[in-house]
């Protein structure tokens, strides 16, 4: 009986303790669901791609459904010494802050944005100082093509995540057929009911991260390049001159248009789920000139150009569309689904077409998009709009071919084109200043995920037709705000990029490739062969400048029109005195061939 009494004493003695502990745990409880209530989202009502979006509902869902179990699981889970250290926890929580305001979207630090390339799923990761205040416990995750710049209303989130200050969204890089490179991702809360981005758009920052290729053979020796004549290809010329590094410009007209001859198929190529069709002639030409050079030990860049083609006018971009006709290269247009599946699918073709040299066809290293951006009126029209309007439109196109490209060949370097117009504008509706669309470009690169671009720039002499490089300009200072840049002056722009807010993710400086230059004939040969020399010279002696290719092999005859013969050889064929000393000038018998221009130039050292 003592036995049984004693049995009876302990048992009530620890139904009073666990009694004594259940409000703690039930408010402990309590709290917790309270924080875990579950969310579901509306279908999105008006997606152009139908089964994408119902799939991206189903992996909603069931993301919501598992967190829902996780978190229930969690609280039954919970053990006495849990439920007493919520207080504890409740203490040390961050400070709840108000979302609302101008500097809502900059809340949220996006620390990085990368896919792994073991998983392939793509890792976001952001810090906040504070929680922010809002209608639940969760940050919530969009994906945006390109065109949006903000979240649509109809827009449903992909995944949620518990507020806290440091937060991590894990997810597959694959959306339906698109791939997750060619998105970028915002970070919302919901607000009386509707969805507040607390973070800027971050796209993936290393798409050469799953890269198939990742080599573009040796580099070059030296500097020298060439706008090369597309007759000359297979002729021993390039060879006898000793050339580099070689420039060509990729037309998307004739890579859109019909073959003339039409023995040549077209060619098809899928890209997320359609096919598409390019000119097999054209194909066949771009396939013969880069097979060529690259079996020549040369570099190519290519120069992707937007210029009209009568049967695709998404190409073009909508504030363009009205002046047809006023120049011969347009704004890209990524302002809708059309436009920005073309451009990608076109891209992508190229750099995979020609990527690695087993596929035999050549191996282009660079990439330029477009030309001389900052020249809105003569080489990348749109109606004249603010800066920032401007570069917004132009980094969209920028940003979809350099992750199109590096995630196909992650040796390719991806250039952005501006003229020798540093700050020369001031004010007017007419083109930008190179240095003003630089700085914005930048910016705005880096607010969405800082990536490795680089600068394609043509430091023309000025005026155009003189080739006086070395005579002294008030247009040409040593200085940033000079209003030109040339030759004499182009560590001015090297620089500039040395700036800690310009350098690249490792902390380098960019790559920088003169990628257009030349010099009139029409003053005398010797002048031109003077200038050349002296334009190498200080690009060879500068540890920033990888290549200068200089235009061209032959005369234009477009060109010559306007006074400038700026070709090593005349229209003819035959060869100016520049030729010999083309060829020479990074050779260890250079000073045979370009002694001469110290003369000329009136000093007796090289730089």
């Amino acid at each position: 009986m003592k036995g049984k009494e004693r049995e009876n004493k302990k048992e009530k003695r620890e139904g009073n303790g666990a009694k004594k502990y259940m409000p703690v745990i039930a408010v402990a409880v309590g709290i917790l669901f309270a924080a875990g209530g579950g969310i579901w989202y509306k279908a999105a009502s008006d997606q152009r791609e139908a089964a994408v979006e119902a799939a991206r509902l189903e992996r909603n869902r069931e993301n919501l459904a598992r967190e829902e179990e996780t978190d229930h699981e969690e609280v039954l889970d919970f053990s006495l010494d849990s439920g007493l250290h919520v207080f504890e926890s409740i203490k040390m929580r961050p400070r709840f802050v108000d979302v609302g305001g101008e500097n809502t979207e900059n809340f949220v630090k996006v620390e990085s944005c990368l896919v792994d390339p073991e998983t392939s799923n793509i890792f976001l990761k952001f810090s906040t100082e504070g929680i922010p205040e809002s209608d639940d416990e969760y940050y919530y995750l969009f994906t945006l093509r390109a065109f949006y710049d903000s979240v649509p209303e109809e827009m449903t989130p992909i995944m949620r995540r518990r507020k806290r200050e440091e937060v991590e969204f894990q997810f597959s890089r694959h959306f339906g057929s698109v791939s997750g490179l060619l998105y970028k991702y915002i970070v919302a809360v919901k607000v009386d009911g509707k969805y507040v981005a607390v973070s800027n758009p971050c796209y993936v920052t290393n798409p050469e991260a799953i890269a198939y290729y990742q080599s573009n053979g040796d580099s070059p020796s030296t500097k020298k390049g060439l706008l090369v004549a597309p007759d000359k290809i297979q002729s021993d010329e390039i060879d006898d001159l000793g050339v580099k590094h070689a420039a060509y410009n990729i037309l998307m007209s004739r890579i859109l248009g019909e073959a003339e001859d039409k023995a040549y198929e077209p060619v098809k190529y899928t890209y997320n789920g359609i096919d598409y069709y390019f000119n097999g002639q054209v194909m066949a030409e771009y396939d013969m000139v880069f097979r060529t050079l690259t079996e020549k030990g040369i570099e190519i860049t290519a120069i992707i150009l937007n210029d009209v083609s009568a049967s695709y006018p998404e190409m073009i971009h909508p504030f363009a569309r009205s002046d047809i006709g006023a120049a011969p290269y347009y704004a890209f247009n990524v302002t809708d689904v059309e436009g920005m599946d073309y451009l990608s699918a076109i891209v992508s073709f190229l750099a995979q077409r020609y990527s690695g040299r087993e596929n035999g066809r050549g191996v282009i290293a660079n990439w330029i998009i477009g030309n001389e951006i900052n020249a809105r009126k003569e080489w990348n029209y749109m109606r004249y709009v603010g800066l920032e309007t401007y570069v917004r439109e132009y980094a969209k196109a920028f940003r979809v071919c350099y992750n199109c490209i590096k995630s196909i060949n992650g040796a390719g370097r991806v250039y952005i084109s501006l003229d020798q117009q540093w700050n020369n504008y001031h004010g007017g509706y007419g083109n930008y200043n190179a240095k003003d669309i630089l700085d914005e470009f930048n910016r705005q690169i880096k607010a969405e995920g800082n990536i490795d671009w680089g600068l394609a720039i043509h430091p023309y002499n000025v005026p155009l037709d003189s080739p006086y490089i070395w005579k002294e300009s008030v247009y040409v200072k040593d200085t940033a705000d000079t209003p030109i840049v040339t030759m004499a002056n182009i560590d001015v722009v090297t620089d500039y990029l040395e700036q800690e807010e310009f350098l690249t993710g490792d902390g380098e400086v960019r790559s920088v490739t003169l990628s257009e230059l030349g010099y009139t004939s029409t003053q005398g040969e010797e002048l031109q062969a003077a200038a050349i020399v002296y334009a190498y010279k200080e690009a060879e002696a500068n540890p920033h400048i990888d290549s200068v290719l200089f235009s061209r092999q032959t005369d234009a005859q477009e060109e010559m029109e306007d006074g400038l013969a700026l070709g090593i050889n005349h229209l003819d064929g035959t060869r100016k005195y520049v030729y010999q000393v083309f060829k020479y000038m990074d050779t260890d018998e250079e000073e045979k061939y370009t002694d001469f221009a110290k003369e000329i130039i009136g000093i007796k050292e090289w730089f």
